[in-house]
């Protein structure tokens, strides 16, 4: 079976300018060119586009499944299994939270009480499995798994309070950034205030703070895409900028 743009992209539920770019960026080439100068794509491009699809809907950027699909290790009926237990991950999130959701009801027509804290509960889960789904093997390798478990306990027990502080804490945090970086220059107050607020975002989650830990995880924020594309996605270079100025916080060596 055979694929035109047109008849592919009806087929999985996307547009045709979406194939012509996925060929253009190289992470779906047609299997070949009709007379006329038409793409044309074969069983093996179909299944390839599921992959990529599924990879999309988990979060990951076009680089980085590029980069995976393309990868002469890349098996694909591993990455089913993985798309498979990603997935089921995410319908606990989303059962989680609509277990929150119908508790609160209960609680607003006076069927039942509820904490504050309980309020809370299924977005800070939420929050940690979004962690471990997207960086928790990198960051348990990095950090080990003590540490990671130990963060995750201390943000599944905030208060109330506390979670909004961090909320805030990282809203500072960005608001300094952007105004540092029209400055451009990471050492400027502006950008060492950013840096500060940084450090005490961080030790929301860790039990004890160091320079050089904090200086390794503002370089892993421009060595890893999916780190960078979170900051970057506020302002280009923002990843950048903000190793820069935590280097200069911790008198990290370039």
């Amino acid at each position: 079976m055979e694929y035109t743009v047109q008849k592919l992209g009806t087929l999985a539920g996307i547009s045709a300018r979406t194939l012509r770019y996925y060929d253009e960026f190289g992470i779906l080439k047609p299997a070949r060119l009709s007379s006329s100068g038409y793409r044309i794509y074969g069983q093996a491009e179909v299944d390839l586009l599921q992959q990529i699809l599924f990879y999309r809907e988990l979060g990951l950027g076009l680089a980085a499944i590029r980069d995976i699909v393309h990868s002469p290790s890349f098996d694909g009926a591993r990455a089913l299994r993985e798309h498979h237990d990603q997935l089921l991950q995410r319908r606990q999130q989303l059962d989680r939270l609509i277990a929150n959701v119908e508790q609160t009801i209960a609680h607003t027509e006076g069927r039942s009480i509820m904490s504050n804290q309980e309020k809370f509960a299924g977005f800070k889960q939420k929050l940690i499995d979004d962690n471990e789904q997207k960086y928790g093997q990198e960051i348990r390798e990095k950090y080990g798994g003590e540490a990671v478990e130990q963060s995750n306990r201390k943000l599944s027990h905030m208060t109330e309070e506390q979670y909004a502080a961090l909320q805030q804490l990282e809203a500072d945090m960005f608001a300094s950034l952007e105004q540092a970086m029209e400055e451009g220059d990471s050492a400027s107050e502006l950008a060492q205030k950013a840096a500060d607020l940084h450090r005490q975002w961080l030790s929301f989650y860790w039990d004890t703070y160091t320079k050089e830990a904090h200086a390794g995880v503002a370089q892993m924020y421009v060595d890893d895409e999916r780190f960078t594309a979170y900051y970057d996605q506020r302002r280009p270079g923002m990843a950048a900028f903000l190793r820069d100025a935590v280097h200069v916080y911790t008198g990290a060596k370039p």
